[in-house]
């Protein structure tokens, strides 16, 4: 497993948002910045994590907290996703995984004895100057975005 390590800068990649926007990742830095990365849109456990994060970015705003969630899905998925469900955390699309890649989060998964590549449920924490502070790996939903939170608030 590769990806940033605590002290890196943020990876200098770029994501489509659900809009089709361009979205320069390297270029959110000067502010903290929550990049999380779950398997796929308007699914039970990632639904609930964006809406987690959804409730809580009042709290993140007040941080000015920028929250980022990426999957591979199309940007058109996730319009309809952040649609059906009122999403207010900002959505990414990367269709051909450079971004999983660079985060080191497309791994090797397994599910009742079949092996298959997918995207780790992981989150990164990087402050106002653009190093990671924090991250998560293999998350568990239940109060994850809590937990972020917290650590954003410590930053």
């Amino acid at each position: 497993m590769s990806g940033p390590q605590i002290g890196d800068a943020i990876p200098a990649v770029k994501l489509l948002d659900a809009d089709g926007a361009t979205i320069d990742v390297a270029a959110m830095k000067g502010a903290p910045l929550v990049v999380y990365f779950y398997p796929k849109a308007d699914t039970p456990g990632c639904t609930i994590e964006a809406q987690d994060f959804t409730r809580l970015a009042p709290e993140f705003a007040h941080l000015n907290a920028q929250v980022l969630a990426v999957s591979r899905d199309a940007p058109a998925k996730l319009c309809k996703f952040r649609d059906k469900y009122g999403l207010t955390v900002r959505l990414a699309s990367d269709e051909d995984g450079a971004v999983c890649e660079a985060f080191g989060t497309w791994v090797e998964k397994q599910n009742y004895g079949r092996s298959y590549m997918g995207i780790e449920r992981s989150t990164f924490l990087f402050g106002a100057d653009g190093k990671l502070a924090k991250e998560w790996r293999k998350v568990r939903v239940k109060g994850h975005a809590e937990a972020v939170l917290e650590a954003a608030k410590a930053l």
